[in-house]
């Protein structure tokens, strides 16, 4: 069942994927490079995967939903922002479980290049043990060197 796809297993988000590619009317994934999202800052990037995704649609949509409170109008196609939208809209949730499956196979492929970093598990997240493999190898060509990669605060030992 379509819904916020931070709600669903990775699995069913695979298998609602095929669904979804295949019984839209017109579907676009599409990517902002970490040199981007340093240049702009990580919403206007969201904006701009919006719009790349727009741009590859084979049918102009009459009007744009959007998840959260913010977007960057799209030319000639009004929107209309929903707080929570992915668990309120079909549509939206629908876009949410395509960018999130697109998303993560980039990181299972980047995985592949970088292992220790362990992004097949975190997709991209700071964890600890990304965080370590930062501290012990040093960053990668896909690290975002706009954000924090690292704690910076001491700690105070007692």
């Amino acid at each position: 069942m379509l819904n916020d796809s931070k709600k669903i297993s990775e699995r069913n988000r695979y298998l609602l994927r095929e669904e979804i590619e295949k019984q839209a009317i017109s579907w676009g994934a599409a990517m902002v490079s970490n040199e981007e999202i340093d240049k702009i800052n990580i919403l206007q990037a969201s904006f701009l995967a919006m719009h790349r995704a727009i741009e590859k649609l084979n049918v102009k949509p009459t009007l744009l939903l959007i998840d959260g409170n913010r977007f960057r109008p799209y030319p000639n196609i009004p929107h209309t922002c929903f707080i929570k939208g992915d668990g309120r809209f079909l549509s939206i949730a629908a876009a949410s479980i395509l960018a999130k499956t697109y998303r993560d196979d980039y990181m299972k492929k980047i995985h592949e290049q970088y292992p220790n970093y362990k992004w097949e598990k975190n997709k991209g997240y700071p964890t600890r043990e990304h965080r370590k493999a930062i501290l012990e190898t040093g960053i990668t060509p896909f690290h975002r060197k706009s954000f924090q990669l690292l704690d910076t605060q001491s700690k105070i030992d007692f």
